[in-house]
C-alpha cells in the first residue's frame, strides 16, 4: 500500500512501530521492520555505549529502514542522538525538544527526520525546522500524550502542514488505521498493540494485563514522571499520581538520578537554585525508572507502573509482529479505496 510515508522512508505498510523505553528493543524494532513497517528503537534509557550496540544489532536482524527515537529531556539525549548521527540510521525521530540541528545533521547524510508532537503550533515549528514528517500524538495514547483526542487532533494537524503526518494515540487495529486515514494521516504509528506481541519484551504477566483491562482502566496524570502521562490503572498508580512530590523530596530524588546517571552531583544542586522546574523533571525521571522497569521488565504492578494506551481495550492476545501486521493489512486498500470514494 502506497502512502506518502511508505514511499518517504521506503516502507510496504504505513504502520510505524513507536519508541518505547525498554520495550523497543532491537529484537521488536527488527520484527516490525521485516513484516514491512517501520521500527523505531528507544534510546531513552541507553547510554552512548548501549545506543552503539543496539543500533548494530538492529542491523544485524534486517536490512530494512528502521528508525531511532531520540527523547531531548532525557540526560543522556545529545550523547545518544551523536552516536545515531554517526552511525547514519536511516530514520531519526526527535521528540521533547528543539530538533534543529539533529533535522540538519541527518539530512547530510540523508536521513529523514520525524518529530513527534501534541499540538499543531509544535507540528508547524518542526515543518519550519526542515522536518520530513510529524507523528502526531492524542490523548489516548500511552505515555506522554497530548491534551486533544486524536480524532480532533489529527486533522487538525493535517490542515496546518504540508508534510506527512503520521497518527499516534488510540490505534490498534484495521478500523483504527481505516480511521487515521479518513483523518487524513499518511500512516499509523503503534505502541501498546505492537507492546503486546511476542517480539515483545514486555513481561508476560503485564501482557495479560493489558488483555484483562479494557479502555477504561488508565490513569491520565503529570504527577508521576513529571510529565503529563497515560499509566495502567492499579492500587500503586492511583496512590502515585494523585499530587506532585514536594520540593525537599524531589531535591533528594534528583540526587539519587544524578548518581545514577553519572552527572555531576554539583550542577543538580546548583540547577535546584537556577533551573529548579528541569531539576524537578529530572528528580521525578529518576524516582519513575526504577518503578517503569519493575513492570515493564519484571512484571510487578505492586511495585512497577506501566505505560498503556486506552487501546488496551481493543487488545485481546498475544500474537506475532507479522501476524500484527497482516491483520491490520489484509484487503486494506481495497477497504481504503472504498471509504475515500465515499468521503470524496
Amino acid at each position: 500500500m502506497k502512502t506518502a510515508i511508505t514511499q518517504l522512508f521506503n516502507l510496504q505498510y504505513p504502520i510505524i512501530l513507536t519508541g518505547m523505553s525498554w520495550i523497543s528493543t532491537p529484537e521488536l524494532v527488527a520484527a516490525v521492520s521485516n513484516a514491512g513497517g517501520l521500527g523505531i528503537l528507544a534510546l531513552g534509557p541507553l547510554s552512548a555505549e548501549q545506543t552503539r550496540a543496539a543500533i548494530l544489532r538492529v542491523r544485524e536482524l534486517t536490512d530494512k529502514p528502521f528508525g531511532v527515537n531520540c527523547a531531548l529531556l532525557m540526560p543522556t539525549a545529545k550523547e545518544t542522538a551523536e552516536v545515531a548521527l554517526e552511525l547514519q540510521v536511516p530514520v531519526i525521530n526527535f521528540s521533547l525538544g528543539k530538533g534543529d540541528w539533529l533535522i540538519k545533521r541527518c539530512h547530510a547524510y540523508g536521513g529523514k527526520v520525524i518529530a513527534t508532537v501534541t499540538t499543531a503550533k509544535h507540528a508547524l515549528a518542526a515543518q519550519q525546522q526542515g522536518a520530513d514528517a510529524v507523528m502526531v500524538t492524542g490523548h489516548e495514547a500511552a505515555a506522554h500524550g497530548g491534551e486533544v483526542t486524536s480524532l480532533v487532533l489529527i486533522p487538525a494537524v493535517v490542515d496546518a502542514v504540508s508534510i506527512p503526518v503520521i497518527a499516534c494515540g488510540g490505534f490498534a487495529d484495521q478500523r483504527g488505521v481505516l480511521a487515521a486515514l479518513a483523518l487524513g494521516a499518511e500512516a499509523v504509528a503503534m505502541g501498546s498493540r505492537f507492546a503486546t506481541v511476542k517480539e515483545s519484551p514486555l513481561h508476560d504477566n503485564i501482557k495479560q494485563n493489558v488483555i484483562a483491562k479494557d479502555q477504561h482502566d488508565t490513569i491520565f496524570s503529570p504527577h508521576f514522571d513529571g510529565l503529563p502521562a497515560r499509566y495502567m490503572k492499579t492500587p500503586l498508580a492511583h496512590q502515585l499520581t494523585r499530587k506532585p512530590v514536594n520540593f525537599f523530596v524531589a531535591a533528594w530524588q534528583a540526587l539519587f538520578a544524578a548518581i545514577a546517571l553519572k552527572l555531576p552531583v554539583w550542577k543538580v544542586m546548583a540547577g535546584l537554585l537556577v533551573e529548579p522546574q528541569k531539576i524537578r523533571l529530572l528528580a521525578s525521571f529518576g524516582a519513575a525508572t526504577p518503578r517503569l522497569k519493575a513492570a515493564t521488565e519484571q512484571g510487578d504492578l505492586e511495585r512497577g507502573m506501566q505505560f498503556i494506551g486506552q487501546s488496551q481495550g481493543l487488545i485481546h492476545d498475544v500474537c506475532s509482529a507479522e501476524e500484527m501486521m497482516q491483520r491490520l493489512m489484509q484487503g486494506l486498500e481495497v477497504k481504503w479505496q472504498a471509504v475515500a470514494e465515499k468521503i470524496q
